[in-house]
C-alpha cells in the first residue's frame, strides 16, 4: 500500500497576526491542535510538521500527537522554503506528500482521507482542494513531485507546479478557505457549523 506522509507547515512569523496564531484557542484548544488531530486520525504515525519561528513553543502540542517535527531555518524566506524542507524529509520515505497548513483547523479526517483515495497512489498525480475560487491545500503530491518540491526557495510557494498541470484532479471543500492570517479571522470559524475534529 502507499505511503503518505502529511506534512504540515508551521513555521511562519505571523506577522499579520500579531502573535503566535497557531497557539490561540478556539473551544479551548490551540487552532494547531485542530489540523494535528485530523493529520495523526488520517495516516497515525506519519505525521510530520515544518517548524521555525516559534518552533519551542508548538513542540509540545506536536508531541502530543506523535507528530515528527523539522525545523526549517530559512523560514523568513517564505512559504516555499517550508514546502522544500518537508519535501526534502519526506522524499525516499514516502510515495506521496499531502501538504496542509497549521492554521487550515476546518480540515477533516475524512476529507483528508478523500484527498488519499483519489490520488491512489500515482506518483504523477496532484489532488487539490478547491474552495474560493481556487485550488490549494490540502493537496497531495505525487512521489515525483518530491524532487521539485525540495528546491522551492521563496514566498510563492507551490503554485508554480499545481498552476496549468493537467495531472491535477480538485475536490470541492470550501471550509479549507478559512485559514488564520488576523485576529479577526478567528470570528469566520463560528461561521461553519462542522466539526473540525
Amino acid at each position: 500500500m502507499p505511503i503518505v506522509r502529511i506534512a504540515i507547515l508551521a513555521a511562519g512569523q505571523a506577522s499579520r497576526f500579531g502573535a503566535n496564531k497557531l497557539m490561540q484557542l478556539w473551544r479551548g484548544q490551540p487552532l494547531l491542535s485542530y489540523v494535528l488531530e485530523a493529520a495523526s486520525r488520517t495516516c497515525p504515525g506519519q505525521v510530520l510538521v515544518v517548524t521555525g519561528a516559534d518552533a519551542e513553543t508548538i513542540a509540545p502540542v506536536c508531541a502530543e500527537f506523535g507528530a515528527d517535527t523539522v525545523l526549517n531555518p530559512s523560514f523568513a524566506s517564505g512559504i516555499g522554503t517550508s514546502i522544500a524542507t518537508a519535501a526534502r524529509a519526506c522524499k525516499g520515505d514516502a510515495d506521496g506528500m499531502l501538504l496542509l497548513l497549521g492554521d487550515q483547523p476546518l480540515v477533516t479526517a475524512a476529507h483528508l482521507g478523500e484527498l488519499i483515495d483519489l490520488w491512489n497512489g500515482d506518483p504523477e498525480r496532484i489532488c487539490a482542494s478547491r474552495y474560493a475560487g481556487t485550488q490549494g491545500p490540502p493537496v497531495l503530491f505525487g512521489g515525483a513531485y518530491l524532487a521539485r518540491l525540495s528546491e522551492l526557495n521563496d514566498d510563492s510557494g507551490a503554485k508554480e507546479v499545481v498552476t496549468g498541470n493537467d495531472r491535477v484532479i480538485a475536490i470541492d471543500f470550501e471550509p479549507a478557505a478559512i485559514d488564520i492570517d488576523e485576529l479577526d479571522d478567528l470570528l469566520q470559524l463560528d461561521k461553519f457549523s462542522s466539526n473540525p475534529k
